[in-house]
């Protein structure tokens, strides 16, 4: 679980240095992406990436 929160932080906190061009990535979309990248590597926390895009995802609607 404590990977999940060092993901996140680590996801907003370099969104706001991200290139213009990135700024228009959503946060679910960034999650999901790095979910994939991952889903070789680390199924489990591929999952709770995939987990974070869902809930983020219902709060934003």
């Amino acid at each position: 679980m404590f990977s999940l929160f060092a993901s996140l932080t680590q996801m907003f906190s370099s969104s706001r240095a991200a290139a213009p061009a990135e700024a228009g990535i959503s946060p679910a979309r960034a999650l999901m992406e790095s979910a994939d990248a991952l889903a070789g590597l680390d199924p489990h926390q591929a999952e709770e990436l995939r987990l974070a895009a869902s809930a983020w995802l219902s709060v934003a609607r």
